[in-house]
């Protein structure tokens, strides 16, 4: 494929724009500037330098960001300014979107991709992908607590309980949660249930994926493919 129309598969702009960009020296690969809109390249682990970035050509891609307060998971945002802000705008042309969505004030791993099906297959209820986050307390867990997340505490919208699939307390302020389902505020409604309140929520793991620890606030890294959150040997 040509420099010019791999730039434009992978959302550098239209493909006037992907020309000039192809002709002005601004990618390279390998340390070499390229010049030549029409100079073709093999796609089978092409990797291109842009702005200083690594960008791997693929048709479909997932990314991991490190989400930090103060910004909605939403393409339109009422509040606060959108996560999608975070993101260069190559990713946000070519259609990438939040892997469910952490509430304003919440941080940590939030993926994103523009693969329908893995994003069906990561948010859809009935495919039960864990979930562990650390929730900070406004004060000492009573005794028990952990026991009740697990046996079930029922939300003030649904009489059917919910469970946490692990809690652990890290401190006795700090509860470690798994969950499985993606209800509305559900940590913090869990842990109210509870009678206690969140007052810090930072999302660490999602499925067979956890967050980097050198990956800072409002940084994002590319993901190698779908068996990266759902684990090796996935289809």
């Amino acid at each position: 494929m040509i420099l010019a129309d791999i730039l434009f598969k992978q959302g550098f702009g239209t493909r006037y724009d992907c020309r000039s960009i192809a002709a002005s020296g601004a990618v390279s690969i390998d340390g070499r500037e390229l010049t030549d809109p029409d100079e073709d390249f093999d796609l089978e682990g092409l990797v291109l330098t842009w702005r200083g970035m690594q960008w791997p050509v693929s048709d479909n891609v997932l990314i991991a960001m490190n989400k930090p307060t103060g910004y909605e998971c939403s393409l339109k945002p009422s509040a606060h300014p959108s996560v999608m802000n975070l993101l260069p705008g190559p990713l946000r042309t070519r259609g990438v979107q939040p892997v469910g969505r952490l509430d304003w004030d919440t941080t940590g791993l939030l993926l994103f991709t523009d693969n329908g099906s893995l994003l069906h297959r990561l948010t859809h209820p009935k495919k039960h992908v864990n979930k562990v986050y650390r929730a900070t307390l406004s004060h000492p867990a009573a005794n028990g607590t952990c026991e009740k997340l697990l046996s079930g505490v029922v939300l003030d919208d649904d009489p059917k309980p919910v469970f946490a699939k692990a809690a652990e307390l890290m401190a006795p302020d700090v509860l470690m949660l798994t969950i499985s389902q993606g209800k509305y505020h559900q940590v913090k409604r869990m842990v109210a249930a509870c009678g206690n309140r969140v007052v810090a929520l930072h999302r660490i793991r999602v499925g067979a994926y956890e967050l980097p620890a050198n990956l800072k606030s409002g940084e994002w890294c590319w993901l190698r493919g779908p068996e990266s959150v759902l684990g090796e040997g996935s289809k």
